[in-house]
């Protein structure tokens, strides 16, 4: 029951950190679950993303529910959830009831004009930790190239960019594979 708890205040911890969606979170993720806790690997977490983009769902919710089951199962996977949708339910029925007194008050533009800044830097800290850990050879950059060509020039579908990439990384790696093993036999 202790490391379902922690699991819970983890992802709450996370949940109330995280502004601007699932991408944002992955700096704070690498930092609690694989730096400080060793709960999963950074490739992990990124197969973890590949697969909340592919579902339906919210990324970080999805996440949180597949590194929750990992750890503790069913109810890892509950609690971790739990966790990570909690501050977002208290913060949006909190915002909802003074929304219509700062809708037009500049401070308040102000600090969300401040936070999208804000926003946009963690998510480019955890685009560049994706390209270090994820691409590791002539084949992911190829990969990295052609999907970033395909869902930004062609407005592609993520789930379709997504399901291509890991379809031309698998046969890539067989086709590899078996040349590998031709060259051993000679």
């Amino acid at each position: 029951m202790k490391e379902l708890l922690t699991l819970f205040g983890l992802f709450f911890k996370i949940g109330i950190m995280t502004f601007g969606g699932g991408y944002a979170m992955l700096p704070m993720l690498e930092r609690e679950l694989v730096t400080k806790r060793g709960y999963v690997t950074m490739e992990e977490i990124m197969d973890y993303f590949a697969v909340g983009q592919c579902t339906p769902g919210i990324i970080a919710v999805n996440t949180a529910t597949f590194i929750g089951f990992k750890r503790r199962g069913i109810l890892g996977g509950i609690f971790a959830t739990i966790g990570v949708v909690t501050p977002s339910v208290i913060i949006i029925t909190l915002l909802a009831s003074v929304l219509q007194m700062i809708a037009g008050n500049e401070i308040a533009n102000n600090a969300f004009a401040g936070i999208s800044v804000a926003v946009c830097a963690l998510v480019i800290q955890a685009i560049l930790k994706l390209i270090k850990s994820g691409i590791k050879d002539a084949l992911t950059v190829g990969i990295a190239i052609g999907a970033f060509i395909t869902s930004f020039f062609l407005d592609a579908s993520p789930i379709i960019v997504i399901l291509a990439s890991a379809i031309i990384g698998v046969v890539a790696k067989r086709i590899f594979d078996k040349a590998d093993a031709k060259k051993e036999v000679k």
